[in-house]
């Protein structure tokens, strides 16, 4: 009865190295499906909006992350004179351009 009981209880310590790293497996599995499923794809959409307001141009028509459409009357370093309505002009931040009249980024557009 003492040998099965030191059996039992001792010999999962004995193989404590190869334990050690098996016991981080669960975790490293975790972290590498937060990468492929959360960071990964937000950083490729982050890289998509980037372009698109970059690739702004005058005459695009566009809608605001507040959900104004307009056209593009003239295009600055960070803003962007947008008309809203007949002699209705706003100045936006790029940053504040959601996507193309059509509601597309410009990525998805090709």
């Amino acid at each position: 009865m003492n040998n099965l009981l030191y059996v039992l209880l001792m010999a999962p310590q004995e193989g404590g190295e190869g334990g050690g790293i098996m016991s981080f497996l669960p975790l490293i599995l975790i972290i590498l499906v937060f990468y492929l499923f959360f960071i990964r794809p937000q950083m490729k959409k982050t890289k998509e909006q980037r372009k698109f307001r970059e690739s702004l141009k005058k005459g695009d028509k566009v809608v605001s992350i507040g959900g104004i459409h307009g056209k593009i009357l003239e295009v600055k370093e960070t803003t962007v004179v947008m008309e809203i309505a007949q002699d209705i002009r706003v100045t936006m931040e790029k940053s504040a351009i959601s996507m193309n009249k059509e509601g597309q980024l410009a990525q998805q557009q090709k």
